[in-house]
């Protein structure tokens, strides 16, 4: 991830809003990311912790945050700790923060070298009640290697077993899913080159061209401007429209075929998230059209919809509700099919069978808890589909949407999601 600037009045306001929710006598610690391995001597790049990055703004390995505002030491009470520069790591991995520049991105004054974490960890948790830890709660991770985090915390709760521990995860959850104006802005520099590289594909696409070269074509344009891939792209033709987490992005697309778009930029650590479905000979079938804009139906009643005081279970709920309606339309459906359905499974997950909405952020699934409710300054996704795998086509469509006190503001209204405006633009070749 190359690093976008943000000041660091972002980061030192982010550790006040954090502080004022600890306990007193308290001692928070944050770590970065390990470097995971592949094979052989290989390793994968460094992908910073967003906790960490949240309230540093520093991208480097092996870093650690102490926060604990009662020390008695007032240099105590904020420390920041990372490697200390030399000529073999300057020759071998490059440049490396000096105490100077970290100061100058998170804002924090006391800067140490890590060689100096064990002794100033010690005297901080001697001094301490409350020892509050960090771990990956994110409802649906399946967290199998262990990781900095769960070593740590196995480490500290064998050193001093008559402290009492906490998780930091629900005061970061809560604290992430309001986005301040910095971060959504950070977010429509993501939304904005995702939608650069969309019209660049959508005149690149004909039919006969591969999956496999339109990911290049997004790729090239994300790279050029120091993006990424927020997260691995779904280029799915034909009746792959239908697998929903389909990646496989290697086969031809067909005259008449649908193409499934799931593809979105990240930008200086904030992702976005975006869905098209654009037909490869550049005109929609009249059977197309019609699921296509049963599907925009629903996505724009479902913008509408995205206001504070409800759950993302809610947004789901809403959005089943509207697609049945519409597959009864469609012919998909009958009446008696939704007199008949049970509460639990609901006849319309046969063609729409996920959730409709997800915070987004830092994380393209943004932490958070399912009973958490929505307030201003929320960024979700809204994507609603319908998936018709005997017909051997899917559409689902996607933006990503900041929650205002004034309504719903769309960070990808300029991205052209109507059925005549995907048309127009394919013919623009």
């Amino acid at each position: 991830m190359k690093a976008m600037p943000l000041p660091a009045a972002l980061f030192t306001l982010n550790r006040e809003h954090l502080v004022q929710r600890l306990l007193p006598r308290s001692l928070a610690v944050f770590n970065a990311n390990d470097i995971m391995p592949t094979n052989a001597d290989g390793a994968m790049g460094h992908l910073q912790n967003a906790d960490l990055f949240y309230l540093t703004g520093v991208h480097q390995e092996e870093t650690i945050l102490l926060l604990a505002p009662d020390a008695f030491d007032p240099n105590h009470r904020e420390i920041l700790f990372v490697r200390q520069p030399n000529e073999h790591l300057a020759i071998w991995e490059g440049h490396k923060l000096t105490k100077a520049q970290a100061t100058a991105v998170s804002g924090i004054k006391n800067v140490k070298w890590l060689s100096d974490f064990p002794v100033i960890f010690r005297s901080l948790v001697c001094e301490m009640e409350n020892v509050y830890l960090n771990t990956n709660e994110h409802q649906r991770a399946d967290v199998t290697v262990e990781t900095r985090d769960m070593r740590f915390i196995r480490e500290t709760r064998e050193k001093y077993p008559l402290h009492r521990f906490h998780r930091l995860a629900p005061l970061m959850h809560a604290l992430r899913a309001v986005k301040s104006q910095f971060e959504i802005d950070a977010i429509q520099a993501a939304c904005d080159l995702t939608g650069k590289g969309f019209q660049r594909v959508c005149k690149f696409v004909k039919p006969g061209v591969n999956e496999t070269e339109i990911e290049a074509e997004f790729a090239h344009e994300f790279i050029r401007h120091k993006g990424v891939f927020a997260y691995p792209p779904i280029i799915a033709a034909g009746a792959n429209n239908n697998i929903l987490h389909y990646n496989q992005n290697d086969q031809s697309c067909k005259k008449g075929d649908l193409l499934l778009l799931d593809v979105a930029a990240g930008l200086g650590n904030y992702m976005s998230d975006l869905t098209r479905t654009i037909p490869v000979s550049g005109k929609f079938t009249r059977r197309q059209k019609q699921v296509y804009n049963a599907v925009l139906r629903i996505f724009r009643a479902q913008v509408a919809a995205l206001t504070p005081g409800k759950t993302t279970k809610d947004l789901r709920t809403e959005c089943e509700e509207r697609t049945a309606k519409e597959c009864v339309d469609l012919g998909l459906l009958k009446m008696s099919d939704l007199k008949k359905q049970s509460p639990d499974a609901p006849a319309v997950r046969k063609f729409f069978m996920h959730g409709v909405s997800h915070p987004i952020g830092l994380d393209v699934h943004d932490v958070t808890y399912n009973h958490f409710k929505i307030q201003p300054g929320w960024v979700l996704t809204v994507e609603p589909a319908i998936y018709l795998a005997d017909e051997g086509f899917g559409v689902r469509l996607e933006n990503t949407i900041v929650v205002t006190p004034d309504g719903p503001l769309d960070l990808m209204a300029n991205i052209p999601i109507e059925a005549d405006e995907i048309e127009a633009l394919m013919h623009r070749r």
